[in-house]
């Protein structure tokens, strides 16, 4: 038996973090339209799709120990240090200005909470996305520079369209029933 003490395990570890592929970005890549649209015609459920994805990838970077689903469902807790990830990757490659983590993480709960809010005023909340755009555009410069060649991802597919169009439907209903409710 010629087994060496001293040699480094050769096992798959769980939890150690796992390398990206080369032209994998480190941050969800989406067009700033695509990202608009998809989140409007949601009504906000592709925002918590766009936390999943950045803390899906973030774990695989960095972090093995994180559950992604559960930092995008309580997105209200967890979009701060999401935001600041995706600062702290810019400012470890030189890119300015610096993204504004704090005020735009409390921008988005605020108008995320909004839904609370009595008619109409709970419309806020849809805006909620205007938080996440200053956000996504720094992640695609972070990408960019990070790896030039990543899919931008700014393409709709068949199920975005689908997306869209159910989207665009529910949310002419729901504006139609707020500012023009049934007479009593």
């Amino acid at each position: 038996m010629s087994h060496n003490p001293y040699a480094p395990p050769t096992a798959q570890v769980d939890d150690v973090p796992q390398q990206l592929a080369a032209d994998e970005p480190l941050f969800f890549a989406v067009s700033l339209t695509k990202l608009v649209v998809m989140t409007l015609c949601s009504f906000g459920l592709y925002g918590l799709y766009w936390f999943y994805r950045n803390w899906r990838l973030i774990k695989r970077r960095a972090e093995p120990g994180i559950l992604p689903f559960w930092r995008a469902f309580f997105a209200v807790f967890y979009c701060y240090a999401c935001f600041a990830r995706i600062r702290d990757a810019g400012r470890q490659r030189h890119i300015e200005p610096p993204l504004s983590a704090g005020p735009l993480a409390a921008g988005w709960i605020v108008a995320s909470l909004a839904a609370k809010l009595p008619d109409p005023y709970w419309l806020v909340t849809l805006f909620s996305f205007l938080f996440m755009l200053q956000v996504q555009a720094f992640a695609n410069r972070v990408n960019t520079v990070a790896v030039p060649n990543h899919d931008r991802n700014a393409r709709f597919s068949g199920w975005n369209w689908v997306a869209v169009a159910l989207g665009t439907v529910f949310i002419i209903l729901v504006i139609i029933g707020t500012f023009f409710p049934e007479p009593a």
